[in-house]
């Protein structure tokens, strides 16, 4: 990928979507991104077009994604944020116009259709980026500070839970069994804890599972335990639901010298959607009543929070269309991620554990 000098001016940005994924992470966080310019968004719902011209004045707004593609000319960056069904296909018309993508998780609804889009982008010498903004929790950070640091000692296991309270489930593609969909909380949730297990503890051998569908006449699950063995030998047991009335730890980590244990959920998501931007007076900061602990017995100490950093992502983007730098997610990770969703749901089916090849 050419370099690029850091005088040019702002890379124009296409968004495709603006439901939660585009109007709450995406839009809010590009606008913040120097180097970054909001340029189109697509949208046919007509409320989320008034609202996307109200929350950045100036942004085009286009009905379909066949708009947008008429002018691509004039755009150097399109972002995916629609229903999952839809990521592969218009991540592959963004490449064969010659654009840059970054695709909302997850990447593609299996495996095999997320490989034939990053061959896609090598042969076209493109950025194909994944929208893994998690890895910029602050826990996360915190947590990846500690086992750098060989706080913990040789982790043995590894808890980590996203769990929410929706006794109704709202309704939407989310809700739908077909399998281009990807529905359910292990496609919804799943990708940000799988991708955060392996950027700790690298590849997985051995994945067991269980996924259960809550909601009476639902055809996807609402709940999910996913049990992997990585090949250094870590165990990472990982919850989601939408339906846990009281919430667990959202990371206990034990190890030989100690546990880190964290209580809550990043609140950059939280902050996002009061319409708080990265950059404002506290932004990623944690209140300390919310610290997670460390230690082990009865010699237990508070540690801070790392501030979450989610603009990061879209920094890392600037930083490889202008400078060649490497993406801020490589693509292959949520390959890897979706073969161990794949083993998921072939394990919860034959009540076995799966084998993968962790080559």
């Amino acid at each position: 990928m050419p370099r690029r000098s850091h005088a040019e001016p702002d890379i124009p940005v296409g968004l495709i979507g603006y439901g939660t994924a585009g109007a709450v992470f995406h839009a809010p966080l590009i606008a913040a991104t120097p180097g970054l310019r909001l340029a189109v968004v697509v949208t046919g719902n007509a409320e989320r077009a008034a609202a996307a011209r109200a929350a950045h004045p100036g942004v085009r707004v286009v009905a379909t994604a066949e708009a947008l593609w008429a002018e691509a000319d004039g755009l150097g960056l399109v972002v995916v944020a629609s229903p999952n069904r839809t990521h592969a296909p218009l991540a592959h018309a963004a490449l064969e116009r010659g654009l840059h993508v970054v695709v909302d998780k997850p990447l593609a609804p299996t495996a095999d259709e997320a490989v034939r889009l990053v061959d896609a982008a090598k042969r076209r010498g493109l950025m194909l980026a994944p929208f893994h903004n998690r890895r910029w929790d602050g826990d996360f950070l915190t947590l990846r500070s500690l086992i750098a640091e060989g706080a913990l000692g040789r982790v043995a296991r590894f808890e980590s839970r996203f769990e929410r309270w929706r006794p109704v489930p709202k309704p939407g593609w989310r809700q739908s069994g077909a399998p281009e969909d990807a529905g359910g909380v292990l496609y919804d949730l799943g990708p940000h804890l799988i991708d955060q297990a392996l950027v700790l503890f690298g590849p997985v051998a051995r994945v067991y599972a269980e996924r259960d569908a809550r909601y009476e006449g639902a055809d996807v699950d609402a709940d999910a335990f996913v049990a992997l063995t990585h090949t250094s030998g870590v165990r990472s047991h990982l919850w989601m639901s939408s339906v846990a009335a009281h919430a667990g730890p959202r990371f206990r980590v034990l190890g030989a010298a100690g546990a880190y244990v964290k209580h809550g959920l990043d609140g950059q998501e939280g902050a996002l959607r009061a319409g708080a931007r990265p950059g404002d007076a506290g932004w990623g900061r944690e209140d300390p009543t919310a610290w997670g602990t460390f230690g082990a017995g009865d010699d237990v100490r508070a540690v801070e929070t790392a501030p979450g950093a989610y603009e990061q992502f879209y920094a890392g983007v600037v930083r490889t269309l202008r400078d060649g730098a490497a993406p801020p997610v490589d693509p292959a990770d949520a390959v890897a991620g979706l073969r161990v969703i794949e083993a998921a749901r072939r394990s919860a089916a034959d009540g076995r554990t799966v084998e993968l090849d962790a080559a």
